[in-house]
């Protein structure tokens, strides 16, 4: 594979320690020319004096100042950059050829969008970019001659078991249906009773994958697989009528692809964020990923059922945005981040995230966003009558 030079923006998260644990197995491929990590000081540090990038961005002045002072106290010659223009300046230099798109929420929207009028390789982790802006990110990324890869266990398992030549319609290739599996969370088999009670500390720990606070949170209430499925729809081009969820509370099988002929191929692995990322990463060729192999003769038994929009009426609420259209999922994803931050601080109940989303997907809104101005003016405009219906409810 020809050598890569790599921007990896939040790359003190989740996605983008694994990112670099990968690219670090893998030296002779990768150079890294920039890590951002906005307030996470001392773990972005680290990174910068064991990877060397070029360059590090972080929030603002006071945050730039103080990695500054350790880098250089370090000895290393990392440039310290800092705010939203110099995301998407790193993310479009003309040097890049890939970036790893992984800002948790809509504030990852700007440099993804850039990056993909650039022409670059993006690896999508940030499933925001395409509920907020699906329709603006793909053409922009047409328009640009970006590659976009997805790095989100279901829609990369999706990706796998697709046709090589899949030409972003389904009947051409014979496929019925797209099937997302979810684990179900943390809360699969709780009293439906008990949900009023559910705490920020249990909504957070998740039986299979470690994830940040917010994504823990929308596994629990099973936004993030609505917002998957919107993802999922803008990637593959693929009707809402042909989207399907099933709960797979094991998370060996990430996702599957119903063809014409009864068949129905599936992406199996153990639960580990590495094995999309190397496959990606390392296209075309299969790279080590530092993931174990899967042990069939120790595995549980495989089990599914459907979900229960009672339980996750979250996930109801995505399948309608989804069905609607416009600016929607831009709305459903907005209010669902000030929802799980209220949350998350003590605010509400696990159950208001639900019904914060619904009001706000309830009042009237702008039928369709073609600009990155009007997105994020319809995405200020959700925050606050969300921000305002949590005031009411507390």
């Amino acid at each position: 594979m020809t050598r890569q030079v790599l921007t990896i923006l939040g790359s003190t998260g989740s996605i983008g320690v694994s990112t670099l644990d990968v690219v670090g197995r893998h030296s002779d491929k990768f150079d890294l020319f920039a890590l951002a990590g906005h307030r996470q000081i001392e773990k972005l540090a680290a990174q910068c004096v064991a990877f060397q990038p070029k360059f590090a961005v972080v929030a603002d002045a006071v945050h730039a100042a103080d990695l500054a002072g350790r880098l250089k106290a370090a000895g290393c010659a990392t440039e310290v950059l800092y705010g939203a223009q110099a995301l998407m300046d790193v993310a479009s230099a003309g040097e890049v050829t890939g970036v790893m798109c992984a800002i948790v929420g809509a504030a990852g929207l700007p440099s993804a969008l850039a990056a993909a009028k650039a022409g670059k390789t993006i690896y999508l982790a940030n499933k925001e970019t395409l509920v907020v802006s699906g329709a603006l990110f793909m053409q922009t990324a047409k328009a640009g001659g970006a590659t976009v890869l997805p790095i989100d266990s279901e829609h990369n398992a999706i990706f796998q078991v697709l046709p090589r030549d899949y030409t972003g319609r389904l009947n051409e290739h014979g496929i019925d249906s797209i099937i997302l599996t979810a684990s179900g969370g943390p809360f699969l088999h709780t009293d439906l009773a008990t949900f009023d009670s559910i705490t920020p500390a249990q909504a957070v720990k998740h039986p299979n994958w470690s994830m940040g606070q917010k994504i823990s949170v929308d596994s629990a209430s099973m936004m993030n697989k609505g917002l998957e499925l919107i993802e999922a729809h803008w990637l593959f081009n693929c009707p809402p009528e042909k989207l399907e969820v099933v709960i797979h509370p094991q998370s060996v099988i990430h996702s599957m692809v119903r063809y014409r002929d009864g068949s129905v191929l599936a992406q199996l692995g153990n639960p580990d964020m590495r094995t999309p990322i190397a496959y990606c990463l390392g296209l075309p060729e299969r790279i080590h990923s530092g993931v174990g192999a899967l042990d069939f003769g120790t595995l549980s038994a495989l089990t599914f059922e459907k979900p229960d929009f009672n339980r996750f009426p979250c996930l109801k609420l995505a399948y309608e945005a989804m069905s609607a259209g416009g600016s929607a999922p831009c709305v459903l994803n907005a209010a669902n981040e000030i929802a799980v931050a209220a949350f998350l601080d003590g605010q509400i109940k696990f159950t208001d995230i639900a019904k914060v989303v619904a009001h706000c997907l309830a009042q009237n809104f702008s039928d369709g966003l073609r600009d990155i101005d009007s997105l994020l003016a319809q995405d200020g405009a959700t925050r606050a009558q969300a921000q305002a219906y949590i005031a009411a409810l507390a």
